[in-house]
């Protein structure tokens, strides 16, 4: 074997079979070990800062992670149909299949939001089907429950689910007392109604469906350890499909099996002996195992579909706000060492020995707060998934979730943070040793590169084109638009840092000067020195203010214009108002008898528009209001531009708003293709435009329309004009005495906006998005401008050296952190504009709008957190400079 001597050792190698490449390399490896262990020691509160910022973004990204994942294993709970081995009913989705420009056809699919009911002859194909010992026809209808006074009144009225007392067996509920119901006038309640409104076998109790309230025994108790639907009230089958009002058909069909048979054998003979649609062109289902669910809660598994894209939206955004944060404070961590890497490269360290150091550093920083990240997914994705689990839908975390979640976010910081660290060294390792001696002692450099100035002056001209474009579109396409053009302009901004930063100082150093005296000449002058620097500290403020006011600022726009809207279309003075499960039918026509008096019921459900946004397929649910057209004229006005409202009747009639009838490219008399709530399609002659489609929805429809065609056809609200005597508040009361639980107030604009102002949802979101996401920005800038500060404790010394006073130097900081808090919160306020504007003037034609008082918190939020983030380590850090002299 043939042998080498190492240079100033004398001693041996072999070169045999590993060679000298071997040991160069291994020789390269120790010298970076040994450079990054001592970097590590030296820079330990650089590192922190590092540390901090890149352990929330692991925390930040795995609880989204946690999330979303919760999200799409999330299903209804079994409880109603908990005793059947199967549920026959109509599929609730619908789908669109359309060819965008020049590719393969696609595919877009929702879910119907009012129940696809089957035809009721099925009932006795299923009972015929293989393996079946019993098939149930399950219908419901919603009831209000009033104790009779012997029974200890004054509990209220109670609502409940009306069942027919042999779909008890799917539950399954047995009988504790009294017997089943045999007359129409009979019913059995379960224990938990029996308790509510002190009911036992044989009491007297009063039960409202869709007419008067009428009288009914008791005939029996009865108790399931499941809850299905909450409250129930059984009735004889004949009775109970009299009141749902569809003889011809049934809401679902359960099916008990015989002794032995499988689920899945059970599945294929009824799906043998079923036809393939359901009603029209709607298709059947056989649910099976944890599928009953979506039999039970048909709309949950929409909502779901609703939600989803809205969280991943905001989860794309955390992702971008994370990754760029990760990549800001490592670049800034390096890139403040870069004296110190060009004189070790000057003293003979090679570019391979550099630039491994500076990864082994970064890559230990990062996986030790990736380890730290990860282990804080958990409760933080614990809470925000409790913050969106809702009662139809609970989110399930099996235990393989969190730990993958924490993975997948540990592996994806730590997988970016070794390449960022070794971009943001090129600059000096790549340096020849001469040409590195003169960069050791050079001050930093302020101007970006040129690839870097021309990919920021791109996004920026990306950025305010899509705005542009956002303001000639509508509806999803106009807030996509706007979303990338924001996400276009934060990235700019990011890279054009520098340059913005002397923008800034030529705007803000003159008032800086002149405020401060001395403090105020060495705070410009720094800042003057450092372009890069102040770039590097604004850039996540303006990240910060830029989300947030974006996030505040679209939905606080899109409130108010539909409030505005809303209160300027009531004409009602007094609204009627009655249990959740809705009014009876009688009480708009009781109301309506009322000489002078008008009034129309509110219905409200939902419609599917298929349609195409930029040559894709898209199926969108819209909230409509159904409405009695005669009464229209005194109680409602959508301010009409086009057609007559007096024309909204038949099964084939709908008025559009004037932005969706612009987008669909359709007036009056021309027609639009839905599907109502329960997947009916219909082609509608639009008979009307309207101004105020904010307030009052999409479209609106004659209210026989939609009855026919929701689970439950009860108004909401019956809107009243009267001549605003209390006479007349009194003739509404007294025609409305007969049906108990309904309630007469004043009308407010809530009564009839098409969605609520506020919903659990929009407050979730909003905590995710401005509360979480803000938090984590605002963190990211403490722990950003805590490195700047960091790395300037020798110009604080250098500053003392040469005269500068202790409260000077303070003051000096104190001002800088104003020029860096201003700045950030001007930039990020005009970064945010130009897409909500945009946004703003496609969808309600005004400007954007953000209460003074939000904004006023977030500035707030910004003032402190600059503060913590440049004044208190500035001064901690050069404490033993500025702790001598005097001011």
């Amino acid at each position: 074997m043939s042998t080498y001597t190492h240079a100033g050792t004398g001693k041996k190698a072999g070169v045999g079979p590993r060679g000298p490449g071997a040991d160069v390399r291994s020789g390269v490896r120790r010298a970076s070990a040994f450079l990054a262990r001592r970097s590590l020691r030296a820079h330990r509160r650089a590192w922190a800062a590092v540390f901090v910022a890149t352990a929330a973004a692991v925390t930040l990204i795995g609880s989204f992670v946690l999330v979303l994942g919760s999200l799409l294993l999330a299903a209804p709970p079994v409880e109603r149909y908990a005793g059947a081995d199967a549920v026959v009913m109509g599929d609730q989705r619908v789908v669109y299949t359309a060819k965008p420009w020049g590719s393969e056809p696609e595919t877009a699919e929702t879910y119907l939001p009012e129940r696809v009911r089957l035809d009721r002859t099925a009932v006795a194909r299923v009972a015929g089907a293989a393996g079946v010992a019993k098939a149930v026809a399950d219908d419901s209808v919603p009831v209000t429950v009033h104790s009779a006074p012997e029974a200890g009144s004054g509990r209220g009225a109670v609502g409940a689910v009306g069942r027919s007392w042999e779909s008890a067996v799917l539950t399954p509920y047995r009988l504790t007392g009294g017997h089943a119901p045999g007359a129409a006038d009979e019913v059995v309640v379960d224990d938990a109604l029996a308790a509510a409104a002190g009911l036992r076998p044989g009491s007297r109790v009063t039960v409202q469906t869709d007419g008067v309230p009428r009288p009914h025994t008791v005939s029996g108790v009865a108790a399931s350890a499941h809850r299905g639907g909450g409250p129930a009230v059984f009735f004889t089958e004949r009775r109970l499909t009299a009141l749902a009002g569809h003889p011809g058909t049934v809401d679902a069909i359960g099916v008990v099996a015989e002794r032995g048979v499988t689920a899945g054998s059970l599945r294929a003979s009824l799906e043998a002996v079923l036809p393939d649609r359901a009603r029209g062109d709607r298709a059947i289902e056989v649910l099976t195992g944890a599928e009953r669910g979506r039999a039970e809660h048909v709309d949950a598994l929409g909502a779901r579909g609703e939600l989803l894209p809205m969280l991943a939206s905001v989860a794309g955004t955390v992702l971008m706000v994370a990754l760029l944060v990760i990549a800001t404070t490592i670049s800034q961590a390096v890139h403040q060492r870069s004296g110190e890497l060009a004189l070790l490269r000057a003293v003979g360290a090679t570019p391979r020995q550099l630039r491994s150091a500076v990864g082994r550093e970064v890559s230990r920083v990062a996986g030790a707060a990736a380890v730290l990240g990860a282990i804080g997914t958990v409760p933080l994705g614990l809470y925000l998934r409790s913050l969106l689990t809702t009662d139809p839908l609970p989110l399930p975390v099996p235990v393989w979730l969190p730990l993958s979640a924490g993975v997948v976010a540990a592996a994806l910081v730590t997988l970016l943070a070794r390449p960022v660290s070794l971009l943001a060294a090129r600059s000096v390792t790549g340096l020849r040793p001469a040409a590195a001696l003169g960069a050791a002692g050079a001050p930093e450099s302020s101007e970006p590169g040129r690839v870097r100035t021309i990919t920021g002056v791109v996004l920026a001209v990306a950025g305010v084109g899509s705005a542009g474009a956002a303001t000639a579109q509508g509806g999803q396409a106009a807030a996509v638009a706007a979303s990338g053009a924001a996400t276009s302009l934060i990235i700019a901004v990011a890279l054009l840092g520098p340059r913005i930063a002397q923008v800034a100082l030529r705007v803000l150093g003159a008032p800086v000067r002149w405020v401060g005296g001395v403090s105020g000449f060495l705070a410009a002058r720094s800042a003057a020195a450092h372009h890069r620097r102040l770039g590097v500290a604004i850039t996540p403020i303006v990240l910060l203010v830029t989300f947030v006011c974006v996030q505040l600022s679209a939905g606080s726009t899109l409130e108010r214009a539909a409030d505005r809207q809303a209160a300027a279309a009531l004409r009602a003075d007094l609204v009627v108002t009655g249990p959740a499960a809705g009014l009876p039918a009688g009480a708009a026509r009781a109301v309506r008898e009322i000489p002078g008096v008008a009034a129309t019921g509110v219905l409200r459900s939902a419609v599917v528009l298929a349609h195409r946004e930029l040559g894709a397929p898209r199926l969108d649910r819209f909230p409509v209001l159904g409405v009695t057209a005669d009464q229209l004229p005194g109680t409602l006005d959508p301010r009409v531009t086009a057609g007559d409202l007096a024309d909204l009747t038949g099964p084939d009639t709908v008025a559009v708003g004037e932005d969706r009838a612009a987008g669909l490219d359709v007036g009056t008399g021309d027609t639009v293709d839905l599907r109502l709530g329960d997947g009916a399609g219909v082609t509608l002659r639009v008979v009307a435009v309207y101004e105020r489609s904010l307030g009052l929805g999409e479209f609106m429809l004659p209210r026989e329309t939609l009855a026919a065609h929701t689970t439950a056809p009860r108004d909401q609200g019956v809107l009243v004009r009267t001549d605003g005597s209390p006479a007349s508040a009194d003739a509404v009361r007294h025609a409305l005495a007969p049906y108990t639980g309904v309630r007469v107030r004043a009308a407010t604009p809530d009564d009839v906006r098409i969605a609520p102002a506020t919903s659990d949802q929009d407050d979730a979101l909003m905590v995710i998005g401005v509360g979480v996401i803000g938090g984590f920005a605002l963190l990211a800038v403490v722990s950003t401008l805590s490195l700047i500060s960091v790395g300037r404790a020798p110009e604080f010394r250098l500053l003392r050296l040469v005269g500068a006073g202790r409260r000077q130097v303070r003051r000096m900081l104190v001002l800088e952190t104003g020029l860096v808090a201003v700045a950030g919160l001007v930039i990020g306020t005009l970064v945010a504009a130009v897409p909500l504007t945009a946004f703003a003037l496609s969808t309600t034609g005004a400007a954007p709008y953000l209460s003074p008082a939000r904004y006023g918190v977030l500035a707030l939020a910004v003032v402190v957190a600059a503060g913590l983030g440049t004044i208190r380590p500035g001064v901690s850090g050069g404490r033993r400079v500025l702790g001598g002299g005097t001011g």
